[in-house]
């Protein structure tokens, strides 16, 4: 489909009736955690990314389609999250009326107006990676700190704090990192990155003794050079030792 009427006139017959993916995709930059989010066609209100799923398609591939749509990136974290299907989520009201405003009639694009159930998931991406790239409901796609998300659309933010508490709980056994840092960052990076997801300070002699003690990282000869103090030395992560732990977990929390 390579028009915004294409998509809304095929829309019925090509993908699965009210059915829907959002996807709470999160990167790190400057210390901060990110959320990627999309500003709707004539709304003030923003939205997390998501599409439909073609009725030939697997869910879980049409999840990593549409963000491959979004970031430009093939192989991306991808998990799936939970199904949200409140009878009450899905806000046929602004859809008519988007569709009116766009000159639709006749029924065109009635299947907007329909009830959806939304499936969510949640991505891990690279900051320096992602290439942004607006949909057809949007004008703007750009990264939101997550301590200042503005308002979005019907229950996105439910989704993105269900996502946020599971990627929470997820850290106290699971590593998180490679897929949000470069291939090489320093030990503080890698502590920033764990405060701004837990949203508290860790102690950093312990955090390395632990990050060193699980064997996740490996530290480079190299330095980060540039800064006001003591260059850091550089690391990158241990792959095996990393696949190892999402398989098996790690033991104790933050």
């Amino acid at each position: 489909m390579e028009n915004f009427k294409e998509f809304i006139i095929e829309g019925r017959d090509a993908f699965v009736p009210c059915l829907s993916l959002d996807c709470v995709i999160f990167g790190f930059h400057s210390g901060q955690l990110k959320i990627l989010l999309l500003k709707m066609r004539y709304d003030e209100l923003w939205a997390l990314p998501g599409g439909f799923v073609y009725k030939d398609e697997d869910v879980d591939a049409a999840a990593a389609r549409i963000l491959r749509e979004r970031t430009g990136i093939k192989d991306i974290f991808l998990q799936q999250l939970h199904v949200f299907g409140d009878p009450n989520r899905s806000d046929s009201k602004r859809n008519k009326n988007i569709l009116e405003k766009d000159g639709f009639e006749n029924g065109q694009g009635d299947w907007l107006t329909e009830r959806f159930i939304t499936v969510g998931y949640y991505a891990l991406v690279d900051f320096s990676k992602v290439e942004l790239a607006i949909d057809y409901s949007s004008e703007i796609c750009e990264w939101q700190d997550l301590t200042s998300i503005p308002s979005l659309i019907m229950d996105h933010s439910c989704i993105l704090k269900t996502a946020l508490e599971r990627l929470r709980k997820e850290i106290n056994y699971q590593p998180i990192g490679l897929n949000l840092l470069p291939a090489k960052f320093t030990m503080p990076e890698l502590q920033s990155l764990y405060e701004a997801i837990l949203g508290k300070k860790l102690d950093r002699r312990n955090f390395q003794r632990r990050m060193l003690g699980y064997g996740l990282v490996n530290r480079l000869t190299e330095t980060r050079k540039g800064g006001a103090h003591k260059a850091p030395y550089l690391y990158t992560f241990n792959n095996e030792k990393y696949k190892q732990a999402l398989e098996e977990g790690l033991q104790g929390g933050w």
